[in-house]
C-alpha cells in the first residue's frame, strides 16, 4: 500500500510517499481501506515539532472514512465492507489504516464519504466545546478563536442553533471573517484582534459586559485576552496551544474577582482515557449533521501524494472550512 511518512522533523518537504505492508488489526481493532483522510493542524505539529510523535519514521494523520476491511478478534457491531468514519491514534494518511474498535463509527445515514472523513475530529470537538465542556445556554454569548478553521466553522453554528444571544469570532483576515459569517458568527474580529489583543473590542460589542463563553485553541498571550474578555461568572475552555507557548496556569487572581470558570478538553486524550464517553459524544456530534443542523465545508481536496501541498496551505493560515487528502474517493 501507499502511505505519507516522515522521517526527520521539518517543513512540508519532510513528507514522502512509501510502500509498506498493510497493517493487520489486533485484538479490538479494525482495519480500514481509506476513501478520504482529514487534515488537520495536530497533523502540522507532528510533522514540525514531534507533537505526540512515539518514533521515526511517522505516518501522520488522525480521521479517515473508507471501508472496513477487516476486524481484529473481539470486535462486534461492525462487519466486512461497512462504510465508516474512523478517529486514528495516527497513520491516516495511508490506503489502510487500523483503529480502535471503539472510535470507529458506522457512517452516518445520508452522509457520504467525503463528508464523512470531515467528521470524526472537528464534530465532536466543536459539539463538547459548546455544549457538553462549554455548558452553553440559551440566550449567552460566545467567542471562538480560529473562528474560519474546521472546529470554529461548525462551533458557530452548533453555538447559534442552541440559542446564542450573540456569536464571536477571531480570525487573521478578512477573508476568514467573511467565512465565518456565512457559518453563524454575528460579529469577527479580524487583523490585529487575532493577534491577542482583542478584549477592548469584544467589551465594546457587548456593551462592556464582556461574553460568558470564550473557545480558545491557542493559548499563551491569546488565552489571557479571552480571560480578559469573559463576563462576570463566565467559562473559558482551553482546547489547543496552536501558539507554541509555555502551558498556561492560571490562579486566584485571575479567576476570584468574576467567578471565572476555565476547562479544557482534548479528542485524542478522551478516546485513550474515557472512549466510551467519547463514543456516546462523537453519536450526538454527527446527529447534528444528519438533522442539517450543520454543515463542515470542504474547501480543498489532495491526492495522497499531494499531502504537503495541503500542509503548506493549512500552515500558511489562509485556509478555511476543512482540508482533505483523496486516498481511494468513493469507490474505496
Amino acid at each position: 500500500m501507499r502511505a505519507i511518512e516522515f522521517q526527520e522533523y521539518g517543513d512540508p518537504e519532510v513528507l514522502k510517499v512509501v510502500e509498506a505492508e498493510a497493517p493487520e488489526p489486533g485484538p479490538g481493532q479494525v482495519s480500514v481501506d481509506v476513501a478520504y483522510a482529514g487534515v488537520n493542524f495536530a497533523d502540522l505539529k507532528a510533522r514540525a515539532e514531534g507533537y505526540r510523535v512515539t518514533a521515526l519514521p511517522y505516518r501522520p494523520g488522525l480521521e479517515v472514512s473508507g471501508r472496513v476491511r477487516a476486524l481484529g478478534e473481539g470486535v462486534q457491531g461492525l462487519s466486512v465492507g461497512q462504510q465508516v468514519t474512523a478517529l486514528t491514534d495516527a497513520g491516516a494518511y495511508a490506503e489502510v489504516v487500523v483503529a480502535d474498535a471503539v472510535t470507529v463509527f458506522p457512517l452516518p445515514e445520508g452522509v457520504d464519504l467525503r463528508t464523512g472523513a470531515t467528521l470524526p475530529t472537528v464534530l465532536p470537538t466543536a459539539y463538547a466545546l459548546v455544549h457538553t465542556v462549554g455548558r452553553l445556554r440559551a440566550g449567552e454569548t460566545v467567542l471562538v478563536q480560529g473562528a474560519a478553521g474546521g472546529i470554529g466553522t461548525v462551533a458557530g453554528q452548533l453555538a447559534k442553533a442552541a440559542g446564542a444571544g450573540a456569536v464571536y469570532g477571531v480570525v487573521s483576515d478578512a477573508a476568514k471573517a467573511k467565512h465565518a459569517l456565512d457559518h453563524g458568527y454575528d460579529e469577527v474580529f479580524a487583523g490585529t484582534a487575532a493577534t491577542g489583543f482583542f478584549a477592548d473590542e469584544v467589551r465594546a460589542a457587548t456593551g462592556g459586559r464582556g461574553v460568558d463563553l470564550v473557545l480558545d485553541p491557542v493559548g499563551g498571550d491569546t488565552l489571557r485576552a479571552g480571560l480578559g474578555s469573559l463576563a462576570p461568572f463566565g467559562r473559558l475552555v482551553s482546547f489547543g496551544n496552536a501558539g507554541g507557548e509555555q502551558p498556561w496556569t492560571v490562579g486566584q487572581p485571575e479567576l476570584y474577582a468574576l467567578g471565572l470558570t476555565v476547562s479544557g478538553f482534548s479528542i485524542l486524550t478522551l478516546a485513550k482515557s474515557a472512549p466510551a464517553e467519547l463514543r456516546a459524544l462523537a453519536e450526538r456530534a454527527f446527529a447534528t449533521v444528519v438533522e442539517g443542523v450543520v454543515s463542515l465545508p470542504v474547501t480543498a481536496e489532495f491526492g495522497l501524494a499531494e499531502a504537503a501541498e495541503a500542509h503548506r496551505l493549512m500552515g500558511a493560515r489562509k485556509s478555511v472550512g476543512k482540508l482533505l487528502l483523496r486516498v481511494g474517493g468513493d469507490e474505496a
